[in-house]
């Protein structure tokens, strides 16, 4: 059964958002990783790209399908998760800790209002 965490936000596409002050930090959720099985590849935005939201962030690729990370507001990358280059599969053990992909400086927070709360995202997933 996949984990999910209290205190995050959660998107329709799954993956999960941490809101620290002015930034969100981004990445895929348990759920995710699991249907994704193996990682092997991710590419991460450059530092200091602007995105909008709904934009791509990120692509996870994984020995079964590749995935694109949304961004989930629209903000500038201030930091990416360059651990993820060499060892993709922090992601497979630590979604929500070390396995993170990249902070944003976030522009418009009002766009985080319908993210799902950890009830909401239990119920999109049916459990």
């Amino acid at each position: 059964m996949s984990e999910i965490k209290s205190g995050y936000k959660y998107t329709e596409k799954d993956d999960w958002v941490k809101i620290e002050g002015d930034k969100i930090r981004v990445g895929i959720t348990d759920h995710a990783q699991h249907e994704l099985t193996e990682l092997v590849f991710v590419e991460l935005p450059p530092v200091g790209k602007h995105l909008k939201k709904g934009e791509v962030l990120a692509v996870v690729e994984s020995v079964k399908a590749a995935s694109d990370v949304l961004c989930p507001a629209d903000g500038e990358v201030v930091e990416v998760n360059t651990q993820l280059s060499n060892d993709p599969g922090l992601i497979n053990r630590d979604p929500y800790g070390e396995g993170w992909i990249a902070v944003l400086k976030i522009s418009n927070p009002a766009q985080l209002t319908d993210l799902l709360d950890e009830k909401g995202y239990k119920k999109k997933l049916g459990k």
